[in-house]
């Protein structure tokens, strides 16, 4: 594999395990040990951690200290509000395009999130969550925006992992909202119900939905 293609896969390991909540806040990431466990050297490694790190994605303490930083209230609600200004618009999308396949689809994965929250699994729990929400954008068929939601996510992902075990239950009832308006083809009915969101810090009784 050559360096770039290598680089690149490491990349997408990292930014996988962020926006699918297998990190958390705080988490300490080794370079040397994440070279490790993927099988390569240093390098490719050091130059993806260092690229999440522009992105907002990592933290950089020192070179011995890389963390997944805990987002500040004020960077926490502005990328919220942009975060469902887009995935609204994703929504709507969705709405325009999906034909019974897409439908199915969204139902299994909700399916899935239940059974998963339901057994107490919330790292799987929230990967699901995580996919759920770029299905809609595959389904509008808009990789811009998807990938935007990407960049998102890679900060947003670790903070809804950390209260899933909280607010789970809320996230997925909002899933419903979005099939039905889906199954409806209303692209403007999901927009006009606002998606309820974490606070950081929330407690289970003034958290909810994302």
């Amino acid at each position: 594999m050559g360096q770039n293609s290598l680089g690149g896969s490491v990349y997408q390991h990292i930014a996988e395990a962020l926006t699918k909540g297998a990190l958390k806040p705080g988490d300490r990431l080794k370079i040397r040990d994440l070279a490790q466990q993927m099988g390569t050297s240093v390098t490719p490694v050091r130059d993806a951690v260092l690229r999440l790190v522009h992105e907002g994605a990592l933290a950089l303490k020192s070179p011995r200290d890389i963390r997944v930083p805990s987002l500040q209230q004020e960077r926490y609600l502005e990328i919220r509000v942009i975060r469902l200004k887009l995935e609204g618009l994703a929504a709507e999308g969705a709405a325009m395009n999906a034909t019974p396949t897409d439908i199915a689809r969204l139902e299994r994965l909700t399916e899935d999130n239940e059974q998963a929250l339901a057994r107490s699994e919330f790292t799987r729990a929230t990967a699901i969550n995580q996919v759920f929400h770029f299905e809609l954008a595959e389904i509008a068929a808009m990789p811009i925006l998807r990938g935007i939601l990407q960049n998102l996510w890679l900060q947003m992902g670790p903070v809804i992992a950390a209260a899933y075990a909280d607010g789970g239950r809320t996230m997925i009832e909002v899933h419903y909202d979005v099939i039905d308006a889906i199954r409806r083809h209303e692209p403007r009915r999901r927009r006009g119900r606002p998606a309820r969101t974490f606070s950081p810090g929330a407690t289970s009784s003034s958290a909810t939905a994302s």
